[in-house]
C-alpha cells in the first residue's frame, strides 16, 4: 500500500469502545484518510456520539486504488478504523456531504461494503445510510441512495435521530417505521415519502409529500453556539493530513452577503462564541494534540467581534511555540491589524479573496471589498514579513467581461508591485503572488441559483487569456480544471434524474473525480447520454424565476423573496449591507426561525473597531 497508515487505527485521541448493547454509527467520508481526517464537523460528530453510553462512532473513509483493489481481489468488506469492523454490520452509515465531485466515491464505498446502492433495494438487515452537511441542502441527486438527510446544525439533529433510531430498533420496528419516526423529526428529509413529476420540457413540475413527511423539510438551527459542546480531544492522524493543525470554530454563518456564497446563507444567522470559550477551547485542543499550530475557523474570522482580543490572549499565552492561522481572513482594512497581530507569533500561510478583478463586478456579487482595501492588506503582510500571498479570483461570473478578466491580471500584478517596494532586498527574491482561478458554478439556495453557469468553451478561453497575460517574476497562476466545474454545475444542481447519471459514471470507473489525476470528463459525458440527460439543461441552462426547483421543499431559512431581491440588486450592481452593523436586509431567518446575530461583543463596539 502507498500509505498504510491511512487504515492502521492507533491515532491519539481515537476512541475504542465494545459495541455490544449500543446503537453503532460508522462516520463515512467520500475522501481518503487526511482529506476526511481534516473535516472539522466529522471530528465534533465524533466526539458528540462517543460521549454517550448508548452508542459508539467509528470511522472510515475512502480507500485509495492500490487498497481498494487488493480488498476486492481478497474479499475484504470496507471496514472502520476503530475497530476493523465491515460498515455493512453498523446500524447507522452516516456520510459527510461535502463536495458534489465526492459523490461516486459514496457509491464505491457503499458497493464495497456490500451494502446496496440503491435505498430500494435495502433490507432489514442493511444500515441506515443518512447524509448530513451542506451537500445535504441540494439532496435530489443522491436521493435515489440514501435512506434519510440531515438539514441543519448537527448538535441539534444528532441527539434527535439517535433517540428515534434507538427507541424503534428497540421495539422491534422494522425499516419503514424507522423512517416514519425520522421524517417526524424537523430538520430530517427521508426522500422514499416524496414524489417529483416532472413537465414535457424536463422541468420539475411538482415535490409532493407522503404521510408523516411534511410538505416542506425546516433546516434546524442551533441558536447560541455557546450552548454547543466544545471540541476537547481532535484525534490526531497517522499520516499527515490537509489540514494537520489544531482547528477551532469560533463562529458560525456568515451575514457579508456574497451572493454567490451558498455557505453564507444556509449557515446564517452569525453565532459568535465568547472569547472566553475559544480560548478555552484552544488550551484543550493544544493539550490535548501537542499541535503547534492552531488555526481559528469560520466563514469569516476577522469579523469576530472579539477576535482582536483573542489573539491578544493566545499570543500571550503560547508566543512563538504554536503558531496563529487566520484561513479566512477577509479584504479590508480591519485585516490589516490582524495581520500585524498575528506576525508576533510563528507565520503561516496567507490568502486573500478579491473575487472579481473590478470594482464594478465586486458589487454585483456584494464582495463588499475595494482594490484599496486589497492593496493596504497586502503591503501590510509585506512589511510584517510574508512574502507568499494566494489571491483568489472567480471567473464566469453574472455579467463578467473583457475588463473583469483584465482587472485579475491588473490587481495581481500591483500586488507583487507592493512586495518588491515593502520586502528588504534580501527578501525579494523570494517573493510569490499566486492568482489562484476558480469557475463559478450556481448553487442553490443563493441569489446566483437561477443564473446560467458558462459554457465550458467559454471558460477555456478565459482561462487562456489569464495564462497568456499573467505571467512575469514572483508571479504564478493556477487555475481549477474547467471540465471539473461543468460536472459540479450539473450535479450541484441536479434533480433526481441526476443520481442515474452519478451511477452510470461510477459503473464506467468513475471515483476520485476531484482528483485531477483521475477525474474522466468522457465517462461523465457518456454516464448523461445513457440516461439521456443534457449537460446544458443542467449547468447552462437559465433558471425561470418561477421555476420549481428541485431544492423547492428543502427551507435553508432564507425566504425565496429575499433571493430574487438580490439577484435584481446583482443585476444593477447595488450592494446591500451586512445586517450585524446596519439594517436587516429581510432575509427571512432571524423572523421565521425565531433566532437573532449573537455577537461576542456588541454591535457598536465592532462599528468603532471597523471605522
Amino acid at each position: 500500500m502507498e500509505k498504510p497508515g491511512r487504515y492502521i487505527n492507533g491515532e491519539l485521541n481515537s476512541v475504542h469502545r465494545s459495541p455490544d448493547g449500543r446503537l453503532s454509527i460508522a462516520l463515512a467520508y467520500p475522501d481518503v484518510y487526511e482529506v476526511g481526517l481534516s473535516n472539522l464537523g466529522l471530528q465534533i460528530l465524533y466526539e458528540l456520539i462517543n460521549e454517550r453510553d448508548d452508542c459508539i462512532a467509528e470511522r472510515t473513509y475512502a480507500p485509495w486504488m492500490d487498497m481498494e483493489a487488493e480488498m476486492r481481489r481478497s474479499g475484504v468488506p470496507l471496514f472502520t478504523l476503530e475497530g476493523h469492523r465491515s460498515v455493512a454490520d453498523f446500524d447507522i452509515v452516516g456520510f459527510t456531504l461535502q463536495y458534489e465531485l465526492t459523490y461516486a466515491n459514496i457509491l464505491n464505498m457503499l458497493d464495497l461494503a456490500g451494502i446496496p446502492v440503491f435505498a430500494a433495494d435495502r433490507g432489514e438487515a442493511s444500515p441506515l445510510v443518512i447524509g448530513g452537511g451542506p451537500g445535504a441542502f441540494a439532496p435530489e441527486p443522491l436521493a435515489l441512495f440514501f435512506d434519510a438527510f440531515a438539514i441543519g446544525d448537527g448538535e441539534l439533529l444528532l441527539p434527535d435521530l439517535i433517540d428515534a433510531v434507538l427507541v424503534g430498533k428497540r421495539a422491534g420496528a422494522g425499516r419503514k417505521e424507522i423512517l416514519a419516526a425520522l421524517a417526524r423529526i424537523p430538520g430530517i428529509y427521508v426522500p422514499s415519502l416524496y414524489e417529483v413529476d416532472y413537465l414535457k420540457d424536463g422541468r420539475v413540475a411538482e415535490i409532493s409529500a407522503r404521510s408523516p413527511a411534511p410538505d416542506v423539510v425546516k433546516r434546524r438551527i442551533l441558536k447560541d453556539l455557546n450552548d454547543a459542546p466544545l471540541l476537547s480531544a481532535p484525534i490526531v492522524p497517522s499520516v499527515s493530513a490537509v489540514h494537520d493543525r489544531c482547528v477551532i470554530e469560533i463562529m458560525r454563518g456568515c451575514t457579508r452577503g456574497c451572493r454567490f456564497c451558498q455557505a453564507g446563507i444556509i449557515y446564517r444567522p452569525v453565532r459568535e462564541r465568547r472569547e472566553e470559550r475559544i480560548v478555552e477551547n484552544a488550551s484543550r485542543v493544544i493539550a490535548s494534540t501537542g499541535y503547534e499550530e492552531l488555526s481559528l475557523s469560520s466563514l469569516s474570522t476577522a469579523d469576530h467581534t472579539g477576535v482582536k482580543e483573542v489573539l491578544t490572549e493566545l499570543a500571550r499565552r503560547y508566543g512563538r511555540d504554536v503558531a496563529l492561522s487566520l484561513p479566512s481572513l477577509r479584504v479590508d482594512s480591519f485585516s490589516v491589524e490582524l495581520i500585524r497581530q498575528i506576525a508576533k507569533s510563528k507565520r503561516s500561510g496567507l490568502t486573500f479573496a478579491p473575487e472579481a478583478g473590478t470594482q464594478r463586478l465586486r458589487d454585483v456579487i456584494n464582495k463588499g471589498v475595494t482594490e484599496t482595501d486589497l492593496l493596504e492588506a497586502a503591503e501590510a503582510a509585506f512589511e510584517s514579513g510574508w512574502h507568499r500571498l494566494k489571491l483568489y479570483f472567480m471567473i464566469g461570473l453574472p455579467n463578467e467581461g473583457v475588463e473583469d478578466l483584465e482587472g485579475i491580471v491588473s490587481l495581481t500584478r500591483r500586488v507583487a508591485d507592493l512586495g518588491r517596494c515593502a520586502l528588504p532586498r534580501t527578501r525579494r527574491g523570494r517573493l510569490s503572488v499566486v492568482a489562484s482561478i476558480s469557475s463559478f458554478v450556481p448553487k442553490a439556495h443563493t441569489p446566483f441559483q437561477w443564473f446560467a453557469q458558462e459554457a465550458l468553451e467559454v471558460i477555456e478561453q478565459k482561462q487562456r487569456f489569464l495564462q497568456e497575460n499573467l505571467r512575469g517574476r514572483g508571479l504564478s497562476l493556477r487555475w481549477h480544471d474547467a471540465r471539473v466545474s461543468t460536472v459540479e454545475g450539473i450535479i450541484a444542481r441536479g434533480d433526481r434524474r441526476a443520481g442515474r447519471a452519478i451511477y452510470e459514471a461510477w459503473r464506467s470507473g468513475c471515483k476520485f473525480d476531484a482528483w485531477a489525476d483521475h477525474f474522466n470528463f468522457g465517462a461523465w459525458l457518456a454516464a448523461l447520454g445513457k440516461t439521456r440527460l443534457s449537460p446544458e439543461f443542467f449547468a447552462t441552462r437559465e433558471r425561470e424565476l418561477d421555476e420549481t426547483l428541485p431544492w423547492s421543499h428543502i427551507d435553508a431559512g432564507v425566504t425565496a423573496d429575499f433571493l430574487k431581491k438580490e439577484r435584481e440588486r446583482a443585476l444593477a450592481g447595488t450592494v446591500t449591507a451586512d445586517c450585524r452593523f446596519d439594517r436587516c436586509g429581510d432575509c427571512g431567518v432571524c423572523s421565521r426561525f425565531k433566532v437573532k446575530n449573537v455577537l461576542a461583543r456588541g454591535r457598536k463596539e465592532r462599528v468603532s473597531a471597523l471605522n
